[in-house]
């Protein structure tokens, strides 16, 4: 079942256009990244599904309604949350999380303030101002705003940019978990390739204001064929190497006598093969295959990767 559905919806500021004519749907308990390169449109996007910004055209629907017409609706089951975005500085975290919560229908406000408290480590931090938080602070806090209300949707914009990698582990576990538990759609943006890998499901690719892909993340990582082959050559004739690669139409790198290969994947057996019949001994082998990463800068940098 879908909980939202955008539809044909385009973005125009004067002469430019920021979101082109763009359709998808979040099923429930999905988890959806909306990636791209830095002004691809995904910030005007999500601001159009919050009704921050009215689309030029195009419809925007939640659980069945339209958000144009429902907003007050719609949006007691919707949340957010940003990096870049911050709450009232001069209030202390508890009276934010406070205020903010007279915002939905919360049947308890004071324990599901505890809830996130704990959940988010906030317990010492809950009577200092915003203002004397740290950047990775600030994003906790930000995060438990964003599950106040117990929201059936959630938009999530770089949620772990900030925080320490142990805090980001525990934040995209909370994550699942909230999935998992109550089923909650999320999109969630990030530049966090690997992130991306472990927590979305589909993943949609937006650049000059298009969806350009609309994939699994395991999709796309297959959909680029070259590999690196990693060598510390320790005896035998570098020079044949070099002569082979370039036959073959490999790229290699050399500092000293670590080599890297890049190749097409169904290329390593042979190349393997030739190291073994020229006696081109080496120490140390690794093979680093295409990840979602490698596809984003595929993509990013070239339009025509998207007929990969």
């Amino acid at each position: 079942m879908s909980v939202l559905r955008v539809s044909n919806i385009t973005k125009k500021f004067k002469d430019f256009v920021a979101v082109d004519d763009i359709s998808f749907e979040l099923k429930e308990g999905e988890i959806l990244g909306l990636l791209g390169p830095n002004g691809a449109g995904k910030t005007t996007t999500i601001q159009m599904l919050l009704g921050v910004l009215s689309s030029t055209s195009g419809d925007i629907s939640y659980f069945g309604k339209k958000l144009v017409t429902n907003r007050e609706e719609i949006l007691e089951k919707v949340n957010f949350s940003s990096t870049y975005t911050n709450l009232p500085w001069s209030l202390t975290v508890r009276e934010n999380l406070n205020y903010i919560s007279y915002l939905y229908k919360i049947a308890d406000r004071k324990k599901r303030i505890e809830t996130l408290t704990t959940s988010f480590r906030l317990e010492k931090l809950v009577d200092l101002e915003m203002s004397a938080l740290s950047a990775g602070q600030l994003t906790r806090v930000n995060l438990a705003k964003a599950f106040i209300n117990f929201p059936r949707v959630l938009l999530l914009d770089e949620p772990t940019a900030s925080l320490d990698p142990e805090v980001a582990r525990f934040v995209r576990g909370f994550i699942l978990s909230q999935r998992e538990k109550y089923k909650v759609s999320i999109i969630f943006t990030s530049h966090n390739m690997s992130e991306v890998e472990e927590v979305c499901d589909r993943i949609l690719f937006i650049k000059d204001g298009k969806i350009i892909v609309d994939d699994t993340p395991k999709n796309l990582s297959k959909s680029i064929k070259e590999s690196k082959v990693h060598l510390i050559i320790t005896s035998g004739d570098d020079a044949l190497l070099f002569d082979y690669c370039v036959d073959n139409g490999m790229k290699i790198y050399s500092e000293k006598k670590q080599y890297t290969i890049d190749l097409a994947q169904s290329m390593i057996p042979s190349l393997l093969t030739f190291l073994g019949h020229n006696n081109i001994n080496y120490s140390e082998i690794s093979i680093d295959k295409p990840d979602l990463e490698d596809y984003f800068l595929k993509v990013a940098s070239n339009r025509k990767s998207m007929e990969l």
